[in-house]
């Protein structure tokens, strides 16, 4: 195929639910997905959960059905790599040189994970948590007879993978560079929840360490030294620092943007007719005071894909989704509404000794996001405080005998 109608570059939760929104608005003409990954869409997040666990194989992950895709006329082109973006010719080009034209461009490339840029940084054993071929390799090594690990960083992914990892059995050591874990994402109070949970299943958690290099012999890990002189000897590293946004052929090609790249209310960039969504595309979001963020969630990337979807179809309507997101560690299940940016107090609602509580976010007496650990009721019910965007005393919030859906 040498051109679309409309290309859309990645294959995540953005990419496949962007395909599907236009389809279901009426888009007629032909729709061709180019990612790098090699396998039909399929779901990011249980990579570092159920997936890495073996609790669900591959065909369980899978956003659609293999055959789905044809059925529906989506082409894709997988094992393909866009290099370069030519927005006057209005066509992308691929890492082989081939040229592919559009009438419209959705960039969903999501981003690449962080690598470490210390010494050793390159050696066998070091592992990242961002596609099925990560996961893979790393559930080989375990296979193999590994079992001692490092995780290097202390967010979603990195206590993820950790409480995944003591799951299957192995000796993990997580090395954190803040004064707290979640540091980026949530308030104190949820961060020493964590933190304990986490020592009280084995792990052995370090704070305020960073890494100076890791060591290996005959090309592979064999420890990771620390910034403080104590070395951890292991088979398996997992760095989870962060992603970089994977954006550099529409910068090179004009677009505006530092942290990604960035779009408007209906998704689009500022090159003629490319859109972007998902967790490279900075926005204004009404939830975070229109501060300039990207979200790196499934919930931003799909409601991103339908308001570009909508937009190309003549259907403008703003992205104003109320962000959410969902992690699971051990018998955990923390569900997050709202943005706890610039938070100015936080209130603990229920007993965290008891692994069910929430925490309620406030900014100048409003209620603007909710960190809830087991506890769904308070997770629906405090969205709608979130978005009226309701002021309630905090003595209310904290009294569990009292539901939130009371004090709208």
């Amino acid at each position: 195929m040498d051109s679309a109608d409309i290309v859309i570059v990645g294959s995540g939760h953005g990419a496949a639910q962007a395909a599907v929104a236009l389809r279901q608005h009426g888009h007629d003409q032909s729709i061709l997905m180019i990612s790098r990954d090699r396998t039909p869409p399929y779901e990011r997040p249980p990579l570092s959960k159920e997936y890495l666990a073996g609790e669900k194989p591959l065909e369980r992950i899978m956003i659609r059905k293999p055959e789905f895709w044809a059925e529906r006329g989506i082409a894709l082109e997988l094992g393909a790599n866009v290099s370069e973006v030519d927005p006057l010719a209005h066509e992308v080009v691929l890492g082989d040189g081939r040229r592919i034209g559009y009438r419209k461009l959705i960039w969903a490339a999501g981003g690449d994970p962080r690598r470490l840029s210390c010494p050793g940084a390159d050696l066998a054993g070091i592992h990242a948590i961002r596609s099925r071929t990560d996961v893979d390799t790393l559930r080989g090594q375990i296979e193999k007879g590994a079992r001692r690990a490092v995780v290097v960083g202390g967010g979603y992914i990195g206590l993820e993978v950790a409480a995944v990892l003591r799951k299957l059995g192995c000796s993990v050591t997580l090395l954190e560079n803040q004064d707290r874990v979640l540091g980026r994402v949530a308030g104190e109070a949820l961060s020493a929840f964590y933190l304990d949970e986490h020592r009280r299943q084995g792990v052995d958690l370090r704070l305020s360490t960073g890494v100076e290099r890791i060591e290996g012999e005959d090309g592979r890990v064999t420890s990771v030294l620390a910034d403080n002189g104590e070395s951890f000897p292991c088979e398996i590293v997992v760095v989870g620092i962060g992603i970089v946004a994977a954006v550099g052929p529409l910068i090179v090609a004009g677009a505006a943007g530092t942290n990604g790249v960035d779009v408007d209310e209906f998704c689009r960039t500022s090159l003629d007719d490319v859109y972007a969504i998902g967790d490279c595309a900075a926005h204004a979001n009404p939830y975070a005071e229109n501060a300039v963020i990207r979200l790196e969630s499934v919930q931003n990337a799909n409601d991103m894909a339908s308001t570009a979807a909508k937009a190309i179809m003549g259907d403008k309507q703003p992205y104003e989704a109320v962000p959410w997101f969902w992690s699971n560690q051990y018998d955990l299940r923390l569900q997050t509404v709202g943005l706890s940016i610039d938070h100015d107090a936080a209130v603990v609602r229920g007993d965290p000794a008891q692994r069910k509580f929430s925490v309620v976010y406030l900014r100048e007496g409003r209620v603007i996001a909710l960190d809830c650990v087991n506890a769904t009721r308070d997770y629906v019910q405090g969205r709608k405080l979130i978005e009226a965007r309701a002021s309630v005393d905090p003595a209310q919030l904290a009294d569990t005998e009292i539901p939130l859906k009371d004090m709208l």
